[in-house]
């Protein structure tokens, strides 16, 4: 089967880690700001482990300076999406990069994304804040997202290092984008734990976990995710490429979703971690025997979960059967 045909739905992608290298390269040339650095002889991204990941990616971003590299960047988002065939997608951004939180700097940079477009595909935006910048930084992020809550900004959500702080430290900025009417999520459980997912859930009432994978380590906590119909936001490509499991096959994702647990498979930072949907898909079919019926279920209960509204989730769900 030809994976990379097979329509799909990713709802855990961070934008400015779906740069590719090329781009980044460009774009600071373009502004004669040297990043070489963070660049391998082959012109990929160079780093070993989560910490030096988080540095890197920081730095990438660097070359991202105004509104309109960002609507350059969304529209080389959306043609990656295209080529693979992802008919609709939720991308993470964070107002920390797109003016510093002022919001008529964040509204400027909202307008010139949405301005990026590529037929059939459509995506929306979940406002992130960034753990590791602590909760004040993160106050500033939900007004942002608070204030463009609407038909493109349907989320909000929390990125960065799992192990800075406690989920409830972030509780003010999860309640302002929650009486905005924004839904949440918040990447727990990649590397601290079952207990980190409990914490989030507890502390920030997300209805979707970003990876979530440690939670296989619990069973009272799968039995709970499956019950409340939590959906997980898994990346399988990028556990193993971080060393959060050894290979594809020691992945939880089957267990996970053989336990009644709502799976989702995205690909969260691609060009870092040498990955697309389509491998995704390739890599689950080689891994654990996953078919046209597990993938066709894959992207049902993406949609189901989906942060967007009814009348899209209409018009996603005629692309998926055309395909």
């Amino acid at each position: 089967m030809n994976w990379k045909l097979f329509p799909k739905v990713e709802l855990h992608l961070h934008l400015e880690g779906a740069a590719d290298p090329a781009f980044i390269r460009q774009l600071a040339s373009e502004k004669s700001i040297n990043i070489s650095s963070i660049f391998d002889e082959n012109g990929a991204y160079k780093f070993d482990g989560f910490n030096a990941f988080l540095d890197i990616y920081e730095i990438a971003t660097q070359a991202l300076k105004s509104p309109e590299d960002f609507k350059r960047l969304m529209q080389s988002v959306l043609e990656n999406l295209a080529e693979h065939n992802v008919v609709y997608a939720e991308t993470f951004i964070s107002p920390d990069f797109c003016g510093g939180r002022d919001l008529g700097a964040w509204r400027e940079y909202l307008m010139a994304m949405q301005e990026a477009h590529v037929e059939g595909v459509t995506l929306k935006g979940i406002v992130t804040c960034i753990r590791h910048l602590g909760p004040e930084i993160a106050r500033g992020a939900a007004l942002c997202a608070a204030e463009t809550a609407g038909d493109w900004v349907v989320g909000f959500g929390m990125a960065g290092a799992e192990n800075v702080g406690n989920a409830k430290d972030f509780s003010y900025a999860f309640d302002m984008a929650r009486e905005a009417g924004l839904r949440l999520t918040s990447h727990a459980g990649e590397w601290c734990g079952a207990e980190s997912v409990w914490e989030t859930l507890k502390d920030l009432r997300v209805e979707r976990i970003g990876h979530g994978v440690h939670s296989i380590n619990d069973k009272e906590l799968v039995e709970y995710l499956a019950e409340m119909e939590i959906a997980l936001e898994v990346n399988p490509g990028s556990n193993v490429a971080l060393g959060v499991y050894p290979s594809w096959r020691d992945h939880p994702i089957q267990r996970l979703r053989d336990a009644g647990v709502k799976v989702t498979v995205s690909t969260d930072d691609p060009p870092f971690f040498n990955t697309t949907m389509t491998r995704e898909f390739e890599e689950l079919e080689y891994a654990f025997g996953w078919g046209i019926e597990d993938f066709k279920l894959l992207n049902k209960t993406a949609l189901d979960v989906a942060f967007c509204d009814v009348a899209t989730k209409e018009i996603i769900t005629k692309r998926l059967e055309a395909s």
